[in-house]
């Protein structure tokens, strides 16, 4: 799930600049002691932070040892060293990489060509993107360790989370202009936090059929929480909610169930009505 980055819990707490016109292959990174500068010094270093995730990931951080990490790359320690000078700058240069793919991630998919899909086929192009992301053994690997060992980060903190619910409300907001603002981050910060919990729940299980449930979950979720607001009706299902019809407050709240219907109490006067008999609101 390398590619989803409404699910990021990042940000970057260093100058940003350094990451404008970025792709995979690039390295504007202090943390590498040598830049390189032909394709198999670079293919190297895809390798050495390939490595590394996988090393991490099967004894921790703490455990693991750049003689291990260049093993697994197939490399010789010293031609590990040439690029870093120790393990927290390769795992430096993982939360770059990462970083760089989640904003790569956000580009591609905030067009009007994916905004403009059904909601289901949004959803699903949106989650098919992070699983792809997340297939790539270093964010699995940054995402995973950032739950467990915050205080090894340098580059990323726990506030990114306050840009993947911008970027989540601002394609919400397209959807549907007439929703608020304030509205618009609610929804989003619930989809950005709840889709990481299952995200981390899928990463973390090696049973990879499990892992594609879950991501389909995710996808099931968020497309039944979202619809009522940003589906392919919007106005119609949102305005379905919100007036008494004895009153016309909007302060209303759910209130169980009868005959197989939702019940509803108006706080404002404190009579009951049941869903078929509530009043839209007006623009």
């Amino acid at each position: 799930m390398d590619r989803i980055i409404f699910f990021a819990r990042y940000k970057i707490v260093k100058d940003s600049s350094c990451f404008k016109n970025m792709t995979d292959n690039s390295y504007s990174s202090s943390y590498l002691r040598r830049q390189p500068k032909q394709q198999r010094g670079k293919d190297r270093v895809d390798k050495i932070l390939n490595a590394a995730a996988d090393i991490f990931d099967q004894v921790g951080y703490e455990a693991a040892t750049t003689h291990q990490i260049a093993a697994k790359a197939g490399t010789a320690v010293g031609s590990l060293y040439q690029f870093f000078p120790n393990k927290a700058a390769i795992f430096n240069a993982m939360e770059l990489r990462h970083i760089e793919r989640v904003k790569l991630f956000w580009s591609e998919l905030n067009t009007p060509e994916v905004v403009q899909l059904p909601l289901r086929q949004m959803m699903h192009q949106l989650i098919t993107a992070a699983v792809g992301l997340f297939e790539h053994p270093v964010s699995r690997a940054i995402f995973i360790q950032f739950y467990t060992s915050q205080d090894m980060f340098q580059s990323i903190d726990e506030s990114m989370t306050q840009e993947a619910i911008n970027f989540l409300a601002d394609i919400l907001r397209q959807r549907n202009p007439s929703l608020p603002d304030k509205q618009c981050s609610l929804l989003a910060e619930v989809c950005v936090h709840s889709s990481n919990a299952v995200t981390l729940s899928a990463l973390r299980t090696t049973d990879l059929e499990h892992r594609q449930r879950l991501a389909e979950q995710i996808e099931n979720l968020l497309t039944s929480y979202l619809e009522p607001y940003v589906g392919d009706n919007p106005i119609k299902n949102v305005m379905k909610v919100m007036k008494c019809p004895h009153c016309t407050s909007e302060d209303i709240s759910k209130n169980g169930f009868r005959r197989g219907q939702q019940c509803f109490l108006c706080k404002t006067c404190r009579k009951q009505f049941v869903e078929s008999v509530m009043i839209g609101s007006d623009l």
